[in-house]
């Protein structure tokens, strides 16, 4: 990561990948419980990259929050473009995430791996594909949820293909088989919900609503000019006739002799 920006701050994505690493330490034997809730208390406290760091630093890869590529401090295009969002190459992002009576959040710049396992179990999560890029033309999301939920929101232009299941919960299948708009990515979200949901949704990005403002702001500014013009022409012509008329007038009462 980024002891060439450590001072970089931390989006909640970077920290729930440092916390994705704390629990594979766990399980492998590498921290115990007391080295565990500390570090993941200090992840929770970190403000920046250079926080972060030190915290998987001494873990084996996938250890540690990746570098910071250039895109996190880019903002998405708010024109619909997917140009530079399909980004190719290996998988660089956790290719899990996991909520056990807790909950988990991707959300902002982030890039989708290939294939993303999500479980939530008595617990939530939260995907939010609008600004982020893929490792791929085509991605799988596994979502299980179990007594638990997952929200997941794309941006519009992207194909979703819902094939997942609903048993005594639901999986959403609404946004499947919206054509995939040029260069965008095809999401394939599988895996079932036992007394929970899996909820997709659409919406656009914060930046693209945010133009959208300006623009319609500009419209309004364009459109009130454009009265004011007319009201200042049909000024004009009104006092240009009420000159005629009173010329017209005087001729009248004084003619010519």
């Amino acid at each position: 990561m980024t002891d060439n920006a450590p001072e970089l701050r931390a989006s909640d994505a970077d920290r729930e990948r440092v916390v994705e690493v704390l629990r594979d330490a766990v399980a492998e034997g590498r921290l115990d419980m007391e080295e565990f809730q500390e570090r993941l208390e200090a992840t929770y406290k970190a403000r920046t990259y250079g926080e972060l760091a030190p915290i998987t630093r001494d873990l084996p890869a996938p250890g540690g929050v990746p570098q910071a590529p250039v895109n996190l401090v880019k903002e998405p295009p708010t024109d619909g473009s997917w140009t530079g969002r399909v980004v190719g190459g290996g998988d660089s992002s956790p290719s899990w995430a996991v909520a056990i009576m807790s909950g988990f959040q991707r959300k902002g710049r982030w890039t989708v791996p290939r294939r993303l396992n999500c479980v939530a179990f008595w617990g939530g999560g939260e995907l939010d594909l609008r600004e982020a890029d893929f490792s791929s033309g085509e991605v799988e999301i596994n979502c299980v949820a179990i007594m638990g939920g997952i929200q997941i929101t794309v941006p519009p232009g992207v194909e979703i293909a819902s094939k997942g299941i609903g048993i005594m919960g639901g999986f959403d299948h609404r946004e499947s088989g919206v054509p995939a708009g040029p260069g965008a990515p095809r999401v394939v979200i599988t895996g079932f919900a036992f007394w929970g949901g899996v909820d997709i949704e659409r919406k656009r990005t914060r930046a693209a609503l945010k133009q959208e403002k300006l623009d319609r702001r500009e419209e309004r500014r364009q459109l009130k000019e454009e009265r004011r013009g007319h009201r200042m022409l049909e000024g004009h012509h009104g006092a240009t006739g009420d000159l005629l008329g009173e010329s017209r007038k005087r001729r009248e009462d004084h003619p010519r002799e």
